[in-house]
């Protein structure tokens, strides 16, 4: 279905690609595409198959969510490309820092079980310092 649009794959990112992370049960999948405008035209098949186009990081990303997954289309080399692949594989390669990050994302989860932007804002600053050891920073948000 994103054959046309593809360059790069489509990559598994998010809890769920690090063996040992505790996850919603959600997959998280980035697809690399050629050109961030012309993927627009991703978005008719994509709502076919029941995704719903949710913004996040307009200008970067086009996202979409259903039932259990979550896509992002963006183009390789992109902060978010960066940012996700990096943080992934640092996780995946270091089992000390994947219990660290277990560790905060369940106190996060009990700390504010209703508030998905707490949550989320919560693990910024590990996320930050993951991404500061392999040279990057936060990009375009």
């Amino acid at each position: 279905m994103l054959t046309p649009w593809l360059e790069g794959g489509i990559h598994h990112i998010g809890a769920t690609s690090v063996p040992g992370l505790l996850a919603k049960p959600l997959i998280d999948m980035m697809a690399g595409v050629g050109d961030f405008e012309n993927a627009r035209a991703a978005y008719e098949p994509l709502l076919a198959e029941g995704y719903v186009h949710t913004p996040h990081r307009p200008g970067i990303a086009h996202h979409f969510s259903k039932p259990g997954y979550g896509l992002h289309l963006t183009e390789p080399g992109s902060d978010l490309w960066n940012e996700r692949l990096s943080f992934r594989d640092a996780l995946r390669a270091d089992p000390e820092l994947v219990a660290e990050y277990a560790a905060l994302k369940l106190r996060l989860a009990q700390e504010h079980p209703d508030d998905i932007e707490a949550y989320t804002a919560g693990k910024r600053a590990f996320v930050a310092r993951v991404l500061a050891a392999v040279g990057l920073g936060f990009g375009r948000r």
